[in-house]
């Protein structure tokens, strides 16, 4: 088994999931998806990542995506796949990746040998993802890759996310935490979502929010400010730990040098995709 630097694969999965997490931003998804007949914007996001797994109902989004109030799920599917297939969200999809990375990376990025290169790296890793136990991977695992560099980059980097992301629900399963309670905590981290976003799209109530962190609070996992206590920094790395454990494969199978190699050429994209207005400026707390 080959050993990596401590958390390497961690990084690399925070620069690789900026390529493919970007496409959720962009106007281009709006664009391509108002043309399918599908406006509201939970219901791009809903339609967009779970096309991959056919016509499934509200209960399979609500336990494959974990932080979403059913209720709000519910209001969207399977309504969407009678507005529009799942065939049909997977090839806008695509267009939207195309449009989102040609727009704020620009023709001569996807054109380089670094580009081919990434894409390369990326997609040598997910060769060792695991289909057991990954709903959201093994689905996407069915895809073609695409021809196209930068979108089989895109492709590879959602592969990887939903892996991660599915081994993520794996070890918040174990840490007694519900969906509402690892949001407030994840936000209270730095690295998750603002309280206005968790609003705007999680469907979850300003008054459910406030009764999370009074549940965290008296389990002494958040302070009186909101802020993680050490218990509760304790218990995220924790939770993150696992994750790694349980992502490990992908890493491994790419060795510490191809990790190091896609961080940098990672990085570098990722990088330039926030600096052109990828993501929203007050998106993390």
């Amino acid at each position: 088994m080959t050993t990596l630097p401590a958390r390497a694969g961690r990084r690399c999965h925070y620069v690789v999931n900026a390529l493919h997490s970007v496409v959720y931003f962009s106007p281009d998804n709006e664009r391509e998806m108002s043309a399918l007949g599908i406006t509201d914007r939970s219901a791009l996001y809903f339609a967009g990542r779970a096309a991959a797994l056919g016509r499934v109902g509200a209960g399979t989004v609500t336990a494959t995506f974990h932080s979403f109030s059913h209720e709000l799920v519910a209001r969207h599917v399977p309504h969407i796949w009678d507005v529009a297939s799942p065939e049909d969200v997977l090839a806008a999809r695509l267009r939207v990746a195309d449009a989102t990375l040609r727009r704020l990376l620009g023709e001569e990025a996807l054109a380089s040998a670094e580009m081919a290169e990434a894409a390369g790296l990326a997609l040598r890793a997910a060769e060792a993802c695991e289909r057991p136990v990954r709903p959201l991977y093994a689905a996407h695992a069915d895809l073609p890759v695409p021809h196209a560099p930068h979108l089989a980059l895109w492709h590879a980097a959602t592969l990887l996310r939903e892996h991660r992301g599915d081994g993520h629900l794996i070890a918040l399963a174990g840490s007694g935490l519900d969906p509402l309670e690892a949001l407030v905590s994840h936000s209270a981290t730095g690295r998750g979502m603002s309280t206005k976003w968790l609003l705007a799209t999680r469907g979850w109530s300003e008054e459910e929010l406030t009764a999370a962190r009074l549940r965290l609070r008296e389990r002494g996992l958040l302070d009186e400010r909101d802020a993680l206590t050490d218990a509760g920094a304790a218990l995220r790395e924790e939770i993150e730990e696992e994750t790694d454990r349980l992502d490990a494969a992908p890493y491994e199978h790419l060795g510490a040098e191809g990790v190091g190699r896609l961080t940098e050429l990672a990085t570098a994209f990722a990088t330039t995709l926030v600096e052109n207005g990828g993501y929203p400026a007050d998106l993390r707390r």
